[in-house]
């Protein structure tokens, strides 16, 4: 499936990658901000059919092109023909696409939609630069780091993890979100346009895009149970789940499908119960936030968990196992919060110190550099 008009009389970068939003999102600011930065680059996106992009980049203006690509099925290996047939269609369908708009670079933001594409790039002499989100690095950056000539890292602690190659740079500049506004509402003002008083506590809980249903169950049985007289919520179910929770909608308790703007939320936040993507955790730090993270127990090699025991270790997060998760527990640790302000304090102070709100224009100039750079030619 190909998507918008390729520009013959412009310099095109390719971003390969997928799946998953976390693999998507960086490279649609990153893209953003290249272009911005070099109006002459077209970035050209490569996909999957069957990943999060095939809704998403439609919505975009940037050409693209959708491939019949499978991930690596590691519990039904009879299953990975699937995955070989795909990556030779996939391998066919970038040497055609390269004819009309051949790449200066490929940057790969992870996920199985993006290694045939870096293969390719690499069989082809064309150099490759990787994203990776996490404090663990997925298959595809290890894999790949060890050609690449730039990896931009949105935990440092992952450089410790990969093999790179003697001209590989690795550059720590974190993930590419919106940055905060330079001017931000003060947290009086956010809390009357939510309704709050200036007196409550503001606990502001998400579960990623789609909701994450522990997060959403345990928040019910203690809206049953009773929060504390000093606690408010703003609570994001996701869209498909909000229908089971609306019943919970009081005054100090606010219930909405999904934050658009999630500005809306963090202004207003005095700490975060929320999944440890990478994306939520690079934005809560931005914003200064102070969190419970609860890891999907079910993501990829259990990457959540280890963002998640990352950010605690640097003091701006707690971490709760999801099989530890409980009204109990959440109580038990916003109490002791509350009660405890130099402790939240030193949260925040934490994670602003790990926040890199400007990540995509520094990948972006980077990029350039990199496309300028002798190691490119």
């Amino acid at each position: 499936m190909i998507g918008g008009q390729i520009s013959t009389r412009r310099m095109h970068v390719f971003f390969a990658g997928g799946g998953t939003g976390g693999h998507l999102y960086p490279g649609l600011a990153i893209a953003r901000a290249l272009v911005q930065r070099a109006p002459e680059i077209e970035p050209y996106f490569i996909g999957a059919r069957r990943g999060i992009e095939r809704e998403i980049l439609p919505t975009t203006g940037f050409p693209y092109q959708l491939l019949s690509l499978h991930p690596l099925y590691r519990r039904t290996p009879w299953s990975n023909w699937r995955t070989l047939f795909g990556a030779i269609s996939a391998w066919r369908a970038l040497t055609r696409v390269a004819v009309a708009a051949p790449p200066l670079a490929v940057i790969g933001t992870g996920g199985y939609a993006a290694g045939v594409a870096l293969a390719w790039a690499r069989a082809r002499g064309v150099p490759t630069a990787l994203h990776e989100p996490d404090s663990h690095p997925g298959l595809t950056t290890r894999a790949f780091a060890g050609g690449a000539r730039d990896i931009y890292l949105g935990f440092p602690e992952a450089a410790s993890l990969l093999r790179t190659g003697p001209q590989t740079r690795v550059l720590p500049f974190g993930c590419p979100i919106e940055p905060p506004p330079i001017v931000r509402r003060s947290r009086a003002d956010a809390r009357r346009a939510w309704g709050f008083a200036d007196d409550l506590f503001v606990l502001l809980v998400f579960g990623g895009s789609q909701g994450a249903r522990a997060l959403n169950e345990a928040i019910a049985a203690w809206c049953r149970h009773g929060l504390p007289s000093n606690v408010a919520l703003v609570w994001a179910t996701g869209r498909a789940q909000v229908a089971a929770y609306t019943q919970y909608e009081s005054a100090r308790v606010r219930v909405r499908p999904y934050l658009a703007p999630i500005a809306d939320g963090y202004a207003v936040a005095d700490l975060a119960v929320a999944r440890a993507g990478a994306m939520s955790i690079a934005e809560l730090c931005a914003w200064g936030i102070p969190s419970v993270l609860v890891p999907l127990p079910t993501a990829a090699q259990d990457h959540q968990s280890h963002n998640a025991r990352t950010l605690a270790a640097s003091g701006a997060a707690i971490h709760l196992p999801q099989a530890q998760l409980s009204v109990s527990r959440l109580e038990a640790t916003v109490r002791e919060l509350i009660a405890q302000p130099h402790a939240l304090h030193a949260m925040h102070v934490a994670a602003l110190r790990r926040a890199r709100p400007q990540a995509a224009d520094d990948i972006a100039r980077a990029i350039l550099e990199l496309l300028q750079s002798p190691r490119a030619s």
